[in-house]
């Protein structure tokens, strides 16, 4: 049996990684949260069906991909306006560096859901391979090829060749270099 005690603490440690992982296979804060919030109902109500010394992390992360899926094949008849419609007649500032935090969600969000899964688990959450595999339900083999072909795929949607493409653009450095060494007075 469980101590209830200790698996409310464990349970609770586990919250912000369940709600960024949560965020991270909706795209939606909202439904996040609840899918958040069933997981963790379910968990308390099935505490006796987590073996004490195993992994809970990956117990925890399993229970929320499986009540996604469930929820995703419920839900697959409803229409919902998610916002996107509203987003594309918003006017945003120019970018400055080569990408932006919206370029990447957007690509993220075209890789197919089981590739997407896997990377955010191993790169996001800090799942090692094998734990990623166990919370998939599939082979090591399955996990890491899903993880190398949405690297590939994200690479080619943004146009990513090397490690250049991170960071500030040509007119960032000027920026930066006219602050440090144009004339400014300092005290």
């Amino acid at each position: 049996m469980t101590d209830p005690d200790r698996f409310k603490d464990a349970l609770l440690a586990e919250l912000q990684s369940l709600r960024a992982f949560a965020i991270s296979i909706t795209g939606n804060v909202e439904r996040a949260d609840d899918l958040v919030q069933d997981t963790v109902v379910k968990a308390w109500t099935n505490m006796n069906g987590y073996t004490e010394g195993t992994n809970i992390r990956a117990w925890l992360f399993t229970i929320l991909r499986n009540t996604f899926y469930s929820d995703f094949r419920k839900r697959s008849r409803e229409v919902e306006d998610d916002g996107a419609h509203a987003s594309r007649l918003a006017v945003h500032a120019p970018q400055h560096g080569h990408m932006d935090l919206e370029d990447f969600r957007r690509a993220l969000a075209q890789l197919p859901d089981d590739q997407r899964e896997a990377l955010i688990l191993v790169g996001a959450s800090g799942f090692s391979y094998e734990e990623a595999a166990e919370i998939c339900g599939c082979a090591l083999g399955t996990i890491k090829s899903r993880i190398n072909r949405a690297r590939a795929r994200l690479g080619e949607m943004l146009s990513v060749t090397s490690g250049a493409d991170f960071g500030p653009d040509a007119d960032s450095y000027a920026a930066l270099a006219g602050a440090d060494g144009g004339g400014a007075k300092t005290d």
